[in-house]
C-alpha cells in the first residue's frame, strides 16, 4: 500500500516544479488553475522568485501547494495510482486534501493564499516564535516544559520524528527554554526564523480568521483517507480540523506510525525536497520512501509503483 505525502514550509526552493511544468501537461494544468484562483502567476512565483522572497510565508505556502499538487498530478497521470492514504505536514495538509478531492484545486489555492497571509501577519497580532529541539522525545519534552518556571506560553508545536521536535510560544519564553532544555537532555535548541508562534495557543485570533475563510469553502468526500495533523488519524469535518491545526501541534510521527499500522508500506513525497522522506525513515526504518520533484524522480517513482 502506498501513501502520498506533501511537505510544509521550509522545503521551498526557487525553481520548484519547473521541470515537471515543462514535461507534464497534468502538472502545467495545476499551475494554470492556481494562477486563475489567486490572481497571481504561480509559475513566476515558483520559478523566478528569489530564495529570500520565496521564504516569506505568504509566498512559500502557495508555492509549496502548487508544486506539491503538480507533482502528484504528474504521477497520477502516468500511473493511474489510487493511494491508500494522503497526508501533509502543516500547509501540506491542504495539498493532501486537494489531491484526495476533498478540496478543489481552486478552493485549496485560495485557502492556502489566505492562510499564508494570516500567518505572515500573526506576529503583529500576538508576537511569538519557534525553536527546533533536537535529542528529546515528545514525552520528555512535554514533561520538561511542565516543569519550566517563568512567564509566557511554550508548547510542543511539531512532533516531526524521534529526537526532532519544535516548540512554539511567546518570544522570551521560547528563548529562555534554550538553556533550560539543554539541562533536560536536549542536544541542541535552534531558533527558527518565523513570523509567529505557529501551531500554538498564541494563534487563536489567526485561527478564528482562518475559520471565516474555511466556512466559505466546499468540502467533498475524500477519495482516500487523509490523515489529520491534529488527530493523527483519518480526518472528517475538515473545516474545523484546519482551523484547529493553527493552534495545535502537528502530530507527524503519530500519523506515520498509524498509517504503517494500517498497512502503508511505501511513502511518496511530492513537491519540493525530501524532508518528509528523511523524517519517515527515522520514524520507521522499515518503511520505503521516494520522492517526485522533477522528471527524473517522477520516472523513478513510476518504476517503483510498477515493480
Amino acid at each position: 500500500m502506498i501513501a502520498i505525502v506533501f511537505p510544509g514550509q521550509g522545503s521551498q526552493v526557487p525553481g520548484m516544479g519547473a521541470d515537471l511544468y515543462d514535461s507534464s501537461q497534468a502538472a502545467k494544468d495545476v499551475f494554470a488553475e492556481v494562477t486563475r484562483a489567486i490572481g497571481r502567476d504561480a509559475s513566476v512565483l515558483c520559478f523566478e522568485t528569489s530564495d529570500e522572497e520565496l521564504r516569506r510565508t505568504e509566498n512559500a505556502q502557495v508555492a509549496l501547494y502548487t508544486a506539491g499538487l503538480a507533482a502528484w498530478k504528474a504521477l497520477e497521470s502516468e500511473t493511474g495510482l489510487k493511494p491508500a492514504a494522503f497526508a501533509g505536514h502543516s500547509v501540506g495538509e491542504y495539498t493532501a486534501l486537494a489531491a484526495a478531492g476533498v478540496l478543489s484545486i481552486s478552493d485549496g489555492a485560495k485557502l492556502v493564499a489566505e492562510r499564508g497571509r494570516i500567518m505572515a501577519a500573526a506576529g503583529a497580532i500576538r508576537p511569538g516564535t519557534m525553536a527546533a529541539v533536537l535529542g528529546l522525545n515528545r514525552a520528555d519534552l512535554e514533561a520538561a516544559l511542565a516543569e519550566r518556571e517563568g512567564e509566557g506560553t511554550v508548547v510542543v508545536a511539531n512532533d516531526n520524528c524521534p529526537g526532532q521536535l519544535v516548540i512554539s510560544g511567546d518570544v522570551n519564553a521560547v528563548h529562555d527554554c534554550s538553556a533550560f532544555l539543554a539541562g533536560k537532555g536536549a542536544k541542541r535548541v535552534l531558533p527558527l526564523n518565523v513570523s509567529g508562534a505557529f501551531h500554538s495557543p498564541l494563534m487563536e485570533e489567526s485561527a478564528q480568521q482562518m475559520a471565516a475563510a474555511l466556512a466559505q469553502a466546499s468540502f467533498n468526500e475524500a477519495q482516500a483517507p487523509v490523515y489529520s495533523n491534529v488527530t493523527a488519524a483519518p480526518g472528517s469535518g475538515w473545516a474545523r480540523l484546519l482551523e484547529d491545526q493553527l493552534r495545535n501541534a502537528v502530530r507527524w510521527s503519530e500519523s506515520i506510525v498509524n498509517m504503517r499500522a494500517n498497512g502503508v508500506e511505501t511513502f511518496i513525497e511530492c513537491g519540493a525536497g525530501e524532508v518528509l522522506c528523511g523524517l519517515i525513515r527515522r520514524i520507521d526504518k522499515e518503511a520505503t520512501t521516494t520522492k517526485v520533484l522533477d522528471q527524473a524522480t517522477l520516472q523513478a517513482a513510476v518504476q517503483l509503483i510498477k515493480a
